[in-house]
């Protein structure tokens, strides 16, 4: 069986088209994770006239610290027909689009088994660079055009489904927290003929903590007086290959329903950070180093977790308020309590006291039932996306893995 793979320097030109005249406004950076973002360099006084043009359907890679960061950011220009990068980066294109297309390349690139061959011959220096003829010298598979588009064509088809259930969850996570703000921020919730409350005369009576009015029989309390608040264990654990999975605050993500980014303590460790940190369903995870205020609401089947830097807020043992601390944790005034903050010097965090004492409006039972029923169902809404998310991330992979198929003729 003959092999189809061809080495990557046959197809490609660099291309170094500078903005003279400066002509092209829009700059851009080069994300890790293999896309275009808006830059957010600091260009007061830079020359960018010697920036570099890049336009559709071109690619700009970065060569430096490849071994460092196992990855190497390549990207392909496709929303745009031209912008400006920095001249660090270089700009490539696909010689004849009739012997490889672009978007094909751009898959090849976006393989796990890419990443770690370009990690593989990164060996410059002590950032680990990749060289550009090592880059050249990689090969792929080149099938028929016909079979390129055919395995693009695939590939859209995920991709697009993925980016369509991603603005879904966003409508939706926009949604519930517009109910949120509808009912708690503005009292605005259903009264008993339906109607806003505050708006048709709904009785309002002083709340002098808050300095304002709020709707009768609702009350300002501490946010420990409604449910238990724990934080995770003090120590650090030692991971391990097989064990128990342990979470830490940079794995929080709104509705992960994964455990793929967490690591493995032992048993020992286990039981003791297990004592005080047991994490179960509708339970609500939130950080408290780095990156403050990164909630997660705990929709797993099977939760048998410890935490570290990470508040616990035990909803699961009064699932009727469980939504509306969620939506209470993610609200804009929960961003001001944390800029309120008097901890963190070079590195910001909340305490567990600051935790506990978050004041919050307790409403009469009837509206947070109320709430639950609308927000409950959004919330199931999104897993399911999410869930489907998930799957199909595993089917681009599969679809990305079976490319070096397609080099055997």
């Amino acid at each position: 069986m003959k092999s189809n793979f061809k080495r990557i320097g046959d197809f490609i030109r660099l291309v170094d088209e500078r903005n003279k005249g400066l002509h092209v406004k829009q700059l851009l950076g080069l994300s890790i994770s293999k896309e275009f973002i808006p830059s957010v360099a600091n260009i007061i006084g830079t020359d960018m006239e010697n920036y570099k043009i890049i336009r559709k359907n071109q690619f700009a890679c970065s060569t430096m610290q490849v071994r460092r960061d196992k990855k190497m950011p390549v990207a392909l220009l496709q929303n745009s027909d031209e912008a400006i990068i920095s001249q660090a980066y270089p700009v490539f294109e696909v010689k004849d689009e009739k012997e490889l297309l672009p978007e094909y390349l751009m898959m090849w690139f976006s393989r796990s088994e890419f990443d770690r061959e370009a990690c593989f011959n990164a060996v410059g220096g002590v950032r680990g660079s990749l060289e550009w003829e090592d880059f050249e010298n990689m090969q792929l598979p080149i099938p028929h055009p016909d079979k390129q588009r055919e395995t693009v064509a695939e590939y859209n088809i995920i991709q697009n489904r993925i980016k369509l259930n991603e603005q879904l969850i966003q409508k939706l996570e926009e949604t519930a927290q517009a109910v949120y703000r509808e009912w708690f921020v503005e009292f605005e919730f259903p009264d008993e003929n339906g109607k806003p409350y505050k708006s048709n005369g709904g009785e309002m009576v002083w709340c002098e903590e808050l300095g304002k009015e709020i709707p009768k029989g609702w009350k300002n309390v501490s946010l420990s007086s409604i449910i238990d608040i724990k934080d995770g264990t003090h120590d650090s654990p030692s991971p391990t290959e097989n064990g128990f999975p342990l979470v830490t605050s940079t794995h929080l993500n709104p509705y992960d329903i994964s455990l793929n980014e967490t690591y493995n303590i032992s048993e020992r460790d286990y039981i003791q950070t297990n004592k005080r940190s047991k994490v179960e369903k509708f339970d609500i995870l939130f950080s408290m180093i780095g990156t403050v205020g990164l909630v997660n609401y705990v929709l797993y089947d099977d939760i048998n977790f410890a935490i570290k830097n990470v508040g616990l807020f035990k909803t699961s043992e009064k699932k009727e308020f469980a939504e509306y601390i969620l939506f209470y944790l993610k609200s804009d005034y929960m961003k001001l309590y944390i800029a309120s903050n008097p901890n963190g010097s070079t590195q910001n965090y909340v305490t567990l006291g600051f935790l506990r004492d978050m004041p919050i409006l307790l409403p009469l039972k009837k509206i947070i039932l109320q709430f639950e029923s609308i927000s409950e169902k959004i919330i199931e809404t999104i897993l399911l996306l999410t869930k489907e998310n998930q799957k199909l991330m595993e089917l681009k992979e599969l679809l990305l893995s079976r490319m070096a198929k397609l080099g055997k003729i």
